[in-house]
């Protein structure tokens, strides 16, 4: 006899969902892979690739260079596709997964601060979107000043928030409409920007570090999205293909980030890029511009959404005894005053991008530990023994689980003796010609991983 679903429990649009990191059972499942590649597609049309296009340009590189950056970079959203493929397999979120890497205890550090990490980036998309929000109001005649930021504010949260608060459904339908309207607004950034830039050899060659610098900006943004695939993937009917699955978000991923990456490099070889939002403006006509601060503050909710969304399931797997929609409150609050900190003290929002910079010491490593494991498992986990505690297979000894602990830590060192941020120079980085290679962390720590480990790991496939 099929299970019969209460109304409560439908995962639909405008409809506060009752699912956290629970699983999703089997009769609940809907969707298609192709909502993969909305959600992905839509999410990452945010300004934040246009700066990193201007950053590589300013790192020294050629616009070729630049955009041979930008086109590699994209393709790691294979990788951040593929990592949600547990989500259909077990109906959880991917900080639950880990667990089967870590162990439950040794789960909750990195999950810790890949939830600092979130809530980090939240703010800075809130903050880029409040900026943009406020010079709109300001065309309007509604006046600047603190009144008129805090208003912007106000409005740019207030978006964020009632989406992500509905939940799965909502969130994947906003995506979608969503992309429509910016992927239309930003390719006309595109065509004004693009043409006259300027595609001559620099005077000089980047070197290393300016090589291994804009790799490391524009991979940065992909790889914090690690911790988060299979939080959207999880209701999806286990029928559906993981080899489309894998290619629908990684294409989203990529055509969005790739797109908007070359954009600020042609706009950086043809004007100053230091302020990005204004020095993209003066390359457009005037009746566009109001329509260009409406595309940055758009791309900064769509962008905001998935990650305050997941910030909530990310809580509930520290231990956090509320419902999702509780949870979220407290990530909702805490992006409120890390933005008000940022719009309204001084030196705040550079301070918060060095130290999200920082912490690439961390997810970079965790993302290689968790994509090995799931390798190792083929993506076949226990979906009972992830959420049974002491008494599942993953608690290991004493809830951690040595493997996965020694094989971070390795990543852990090497990306820190790697490191070339504003807040911590690694001690490698002068011998290696200045090149910041944090990013390889995440190789070390996978390549541990699969030495100390060797076979694949104990585990009860799904049923």
């Amino acid at each position: 006899m099929a299970e019969q679903r209460t109304t409560a429990d439908v995962d639909e649009v405008f409809r506060v969902e009752t699912h956290g990191i629970d699983p999703v059972p089997d009769a609940e499942r809907h969707g298609s892979a192709k909502d993969l590649f909305w959600l992905w597609f839509g999410s990452n049309l945010t300004f934040t690739y246009v700066i990193n296009g201007a950053l590589a340009v300013a790192f020294g590189l050629s616009f070729w260079q630049a955009v041979a950056v930008v086109v590699v970079s994209g393709l790691s959203f294979f990788a951040v596709s593929a990592a949600g493929l547990g989500g259909i397999r077990t109906g959880t979120a991917t900080l639950v997964l880990s667990r089967a890497a870590f162990g439950v205890r040794g789960n909750l550090p990195a999950g810790a601060l890949n939830w600092v990490v979130g809530v980090g980036y939240t703010v800075v998309n809130t903050v880029v979107g409040t900026l943009a929000l406020e010079a709109l109001l300001a065309r309007t005649g509604l006046g600047g000043g603190g009144p008129a930021r805090a208003l912007a504010l106000g409005l740019t949260l207030a978006l964020t928030f009632s989406v992500a608060l509905w939940g799965h459904a909502t969130v994947q339908f906003a995506e979608r409409w969503m992309a429509y309207v910016l992927a239309a607004g930003f390719g006309a950034l595109l065509v004004f920007v693009l043409p006259g830039a300027d595609t001559s050899a620099p005077a000089s060659a980047p070197g290393v570090s300016g090589w291994s610098l804009a790799f490391v900006v524009m991979l940065a943004g992909p790889f914090s999205y690690l911790p988060m695939p299979a939080d959207y993937t999880r209701y999806l009917p286990r029928t559906t293909s993981l080899k489309s699955i894998t290619w629908m978000g990684a294409l989203g991923g990529f055509t969005s980030s790739v797109a908007l990456g070359v954009a600020g490099v042609a706009a950086a070889t043809r004007t100053d890029m230091t302020d990005a939002v204004t020095g993209a403006g003066s390359l457009l006509p005037g009746w566009f511009q109001p329509l260009f601060l409406a595309l940055v503050l758009g791309g900064s909710v769509t962008n905001s959404i998935i990650t305050l969304y997941s910030s909530s399931l990310n809580l509930q797997v520290l231990g956090i005894p509320w419902s999702r929609a509780r949870a979220i409150v407290v990530s909702a609050a805490v992006t409120a005053a890390g933005s008000l900190g940022a719009l309204f003290l001084v030196d705040f929002t550079t301070s918060l991008l060095s130290f999200l910079s920082l912490l690439i010491i961390v997810f970079a490593p965790w993302g290689g530990v968790f994509l090995a494991d799931m390798l190792l498992r083929r993506c076949h986990y226990d979906a009972a023994a992830l959420h049974a505690g002491r008494a599942g297979a993953y608690w290991y000894r004493a809830g951690y689980r040595p493997a996965g602990l020694a094989a971070l830590l390795a990543g852990l060192l090497f990306a820190a003796l790697t490191c070339d941020s504003a807040l911590w120079t690694g001690p490698l980085v002068a011998p290696l010609g200045g090149a910041d290679l944090t990013l390889l962390g995440s190789v070390v720590s996978g390549l541990t991983y699969w030495a100390l480990t060797r076979r694949v790991p104990a585990y009860a496939p799904a049923a």
